[in-house]
């Protein structure tokens, strides 16, 4: 093949993605921005919102390298299997690092803005929020991912371009959505 052919058939496989990944992306937006009310009552969420996203894209995005790189090397067999030791345990290591930053950084974020003597709701409420988003985000996006990689990978797709804007439009979208039920299921238990 030629260098052209290569970038052809790269851009071929990549677009479609890519505008699926514009339009997730503003799909998020409009989440984000129908939640006045959860950002009003909880003093810091938007804080924690970058956070919390950047986490998704980076572990899970990391999570579908992992295995594209397991796949192209042989490695990893092109028909998932839970059984595979080490598709287990990049999937383990992938939510326990999801569920682990997201705590860490809502702790931050509080310690933060107590430092900078900006409103701040409890330490509590913003891990609270963190840590029911982390969990349930991560386990949607190990589902997304694993999917798309090995979905991807047999039928004849490089699956190394398909997981990042993959990863990162999902855990978006996933992210958002999450954040925003985790911060009502916290207020409705009394956080805030």
């Amino acid at each position: 093949m030629t260098i052209r052919e290569v970038a052809v058939a790269a851009y071929r496989e990549a677009l479609p993605v890519l505008a699926l990944s514009a339009v997730g992306g503003l799909f998020a937006g409009a989440v984000l921005g129908g939640m006045e009310e959860e950002l009003r009552v909880v003093p810091g969420l938007l804080v924690l919102v970058p956070a919390l996203l950047a986490t998704r894209g980076n572990v899970y995005g990391s999570l579908g390298a992992r295995l594209a790189t397991g796949l192209h090397q042989g490695l990893v067999d092109p028909h998932l299997s839970l059984d595979d030791r080490r598709i287990r345990n990049a999937v383990a290591a992938a939510l326990a690092n999801g569920v682990l930053v997201s705590v860490f950084a809502a702790v931050l974020t509080h310690l933060f803005l107590v430092a900078l003597s900006r409103p701040a709701a409890s330490m509590l409420t913003l891990v609270g929020i963190a840590l029911i988003a982390g969990v349930v985000s991560g386990v949607l996006l190990t589902a997304a991912v694993l999917s798309v990689v090995f979905y991807g990978y047999r039928r004849g797709l490089n699956p190394d371009t398909l997981a990042g804007p993959v990863v990162t439009t999902t855990g978006d979208l996933v992210g958002i959505a999450t954040m925003l039920f985790a911060a009502r299921v916290v207020l409705a238990l009394g956080g805030g």
